[in-house]
């Protein structure tokens, strides 16, 4: 294995750290684990991975800008496939929480799981997750401009999905999202009748 390391790029080294870091943190919380476990599991000497990551937070913002881009590309991949229609594109959002919450690997939401255990001491940590909750609420401002609501709808919304996030891993029941989804058409109807 020594031999492998060696001959390990620093891209291959930082991929191989932060697919680690994924999956430690969001298994046993971020707190939980230490360099030395993160490090073992990594396959890296600890040299080298403070050399990539000089600080634990260095590790949690990289995970969560990881995390990020695979919720953004999920998402809209699961809203274009909706089709064209503006409603089922918004609702979209909620099938896609379903399969999420489906999964067997599904312990909630990363951001709000790192916001819970460092994002009182940590600020650069809560404007990580602060960023990526701005991102998706902009997100469903668009799809709610398309079906010609209220600006309003699209906070509303994403409180639904929010709370479904935090409900199905506290409960560990897929059905939030069914559940979330019925309140979303409730809210979508009443902020956008439909036409007769």
């Amino acid at each position: 294995m020594s031999s492998i390391l060696l001959g390990m790029t620093e891209e291959d080294a930082r991929e191989r750290i932060l697919a680690a870091a994924e999956e430690l943190y969001y298994r046993k919380g971020y707190a939980a684990v230490g360099m030395d476990e993160l490090r073992q599991s990594a396959g890296v000497s600890l040299r080298r991975l403070y050399g990539l990551f000089p600080a634990k937070n260095d590790i949690v913002a990289a995970v969560l800008a990881r995390k990020h881009a695979e919720w953004e590309s999920g998402l809209s991949t699961a809203v274009a496939d909706a089709g064209d229609d503006p409603r089922a594109r918004l609702l979209a959002v909620y099938g896609y929480l379903e399969d999420w919450f489906c999964t067997d690997s599904f312990r909630g939401c990363a951001f709000i799981n790192a916001f819970g255990e460092l994002g009182g001491t940590h600020p650069e940590v809560a404007a990580v997750v602060r960023a990526h909750k701005a991102s998706f609420q902009a997100y469903m401002a668009g799809l709610v401009a398309e079906i010609g609501a209220p600006a309003a709808l699209a906070a509303q919304l994403s409180i639904l999905a929010e709370g479904a996030q935090s409900t199905a891993a506290i409960s560990a029941d897929p059905q939030v999202a069914v559940q979330a989804r019925g309140a979303a058409e409730v809210l979508i109807d009443a902020a956008v009748p439909t036409r007769v």
